[in-house]
């Protein structure tokens, strides 16, 4: 049930001295009543007063972690999103907090299922869960706390209720349709490749992006020559292991999802090693810092890589506001990404607020059939359907440059491709 707030107690006319004493218990059970993440107290440093806080909770790979330099201007996008909301009003007479409760995971999964545990109690919903199998993992917890998230990864699952248990937020693509998307960019632009390996991590991010390799390669007449599991290089040391047997597959094009580390090692010792073929990445896979790193000249000459998010200078809304809540130039498309994955968390937390339901439970309700405006920076599905509507989805490709702003310059906005059509996807390309 939705649970009384305070200010709503506070414009009951009180006349006798008893009546005082009876407003004032009252004031004191619903203050005790309140939902968690709740507050009639203005939030921290807050320039309004007059407003209550929504404390809402963010678990990410800020430092020490192999998405940390991702990771980190994500937070900076949805901090800078999440204040350009308390700027304009607020949400139903409270503005949104999400420092207070925010935690360092670095991706790792004890320390995700601890921070989850410290912060649960103080939050009404989670401006970020980053990493998907550490999501996946929390999924039974958060169901029994009716706890929903915004996505920070691109798994299908979650854009499936029978997956995600209409507990997950997302924006734009997912791994699979990225692969799809990309693999016909390239075909159109590049070549039409026959002979394809995929070096991904192992789990859904990789799992996800090359099932949607395989996919494309079939309904193409090409071939995976071969997929190759790696991790992070802090958990197996070096990619030696991959870059042989990319070498020994003799594949014409190289499909990465991996971090920004492994693939700067895989580029640059492939084509020290003399393969001639080109490289496709995910979205995880760039970052400026890149530029620094002995593979710089190979990949600025072979290498592209996909986001679901209109680019830094795009003319999209979304990308105009975005621009204008910072003073300066983030340090890698992670800023824009999170900026544009707040959108649906926005819309279920105005929605709730409209009917008077701030809740956790309440939250979960209101995204039945929700559809959220992501202002043209990101496509986004109804919240809570069955399935997506592929045909809304789209990319944006990169070419790496040293000049533009954050490393590389967008050469096709808003691609998407004719394979996705003739797919007829109507379940996640990866289970749990």
């Amino acid at each position: 049930m939705a649970f009384p707030r305070r200010r709503g107690l506070r414009r009951v006319a009180v006349i006798p001295a008893v009546a005082g004493l009876v407003l004032a218990a009252a004031c004191s059970a619903g203050e005790s009543e309140q939902a968690p993440g709740v507050s009639s107290q203005p939030c921290p440093g807050s320039a309004h007063p007059d407003r209550g806080c929504l404390y809402l909770g963010v678990l990410s790979d800020l430092a020490d972690g192999p998405f940390s330099a991702l990771g980190s201007s994500m937070n900076e996008g949805q901090l800078a999103f999440w204040n350009q909301v308390n700027e304009s009003g607020g949400i139903g007479g409270y503005d949104v907090d999400i420092t207070t409760h925010s935690r360092n995971t670095s991706l790792d999964p004890g320390r995700h299922r601890a921070g989850y545990a410290e912060i649960e109690p103080n939050v009404l919903a989670l401006a970020m869960s980053f990493g998907t199998s550490q999501t996946i993992a929390m999924l039974n917890q958060m169901d029994a706390d009716n706890m929903v998230s915004t996505a920070a990864t691109q798994w299908s699952g979650w854009n499936y209720r029978s997956a995600d248990r209409n507990l997950v937020l997302s924006a734009g693509y997912s791994y699979c349709t990225e692969a799809v998307m990309g693999l016909d960019w390239f075909a159109e632009n590049h070549y039409a490749p026959t002979n394809i390996a995929v070096v991904s991590y192992r789990g859904n991010y990789g799992g996800d992006y090359a099932s949607g390799a395989l996919k494309w390669a079939l309904a193409n007449g090409a071939t995976i020559a071969d997929r190759i599991d790696t991790g992070p290089n802090g958990e197996v040391g070096n990619q030696d292991g991959p870059v042989q047997e990319v070498l020994a597959a003799d594949p014409d094009l190289v499909m990465l999802a991996t971090g920004p580390a492994e693939t700067a090692e895989i580029v640059g010792k492939l084509v020290r090693a003399g393969f001639t073929g080109r490289f496709l990445g995910s979205l995880p896979t760039w970052n400026a810092a890149l530029h620094q790193t002995a593979a710089a000249p190979a990949l600025a000459a072979r290498y592209n890589y996909m986001t679901p998010v209109d680019s830094w200078a795009g003319d999209s809304v979304g990308a105009q506001k975005a621009r204008e809540a910072t003073d300066h130039e983030p340090s890698n498309f992670g800023y824009s990404l999170g900026w544009a994955i707040s959108y649906p968390l926005r819309a279920l937390l105005t929605e709730a607020a409209e009917r008077g339901e701030l809740t956790r439970e309440g939250l979960r309700r209101a995204a039945e059939g929700l559809k959220p405006d992501g202002e043209g920076i990101v496509a986004i599905h109804p919240v809570g359907a069955d399935a997506p509507d592929l045909s809304k989805e789209w990319t944006v490709v990169f070419q790496p440059d040293d000049s533009a702003p954050m490393g590389a310059r967008p050469i096709a906005v808003g691609y998407q491709g004719s394979t996705l059509a003739r797919l007829g996807l109507h379940e996640p390309c990866t289970r749990l």
